[in-house]
C-alpha cells in the first residue's frame, strides 16, 4: 500500500482509517488527518509557516537526529506541494 500523508500537516496517515479526518456527513476524508480536518472543516486556520512551527516538535521527536531548524526547512519546502498550501 502506498503511504499517504495529510495534505495539510504532512503527517503519515498509516494503513488504516484511524487517522483520517471526517467530512460533514461523518464519512472519512482520505486527504486530511483527524487533527487538521473535522466535520468538513479545517481545525487550524493559520498560515503555512504557523503550521510548520506546530509540526516541528513532532517531526524532531520522530527523527531524533534532526534539529528543529532542519525540520522547519524540510517542512517549508514540502508544505507548498500539499493540497492545502498549493497556490
Amino acid at each position: 500500500m502506498n503511504q499517504s500523508f495529510c495534505q495539510c500537516c504532512g503527517m503519515p496517515m498509516g494503513d488504516t482509517d484511524q487517522l483520517l479526518g471526517t467530512n460533514t456527513d461523518g464519512s472519512k476524508n482520505e486527504e486530511y488527518c483527524k487533527y487538521c480536518f473535522e466535520n468538513g472543516k479545517f481545525t487550524f486556520n493559520g498560515t503555512m509557516e504557523e503550521m510548520a512551527e506546530i509540526c516541528v516538535p513532532h517531526m524532531v521527536a520522530s527523527n531524533p537526529d534532526m534539529t528543529k531548524d532542519e525540520a522547519k526547512k524540510i517542512m517549508l519546502e514540502w508544505f507548498p506541494t500539499l493540497k492545502r498550501w498549493k497556490k
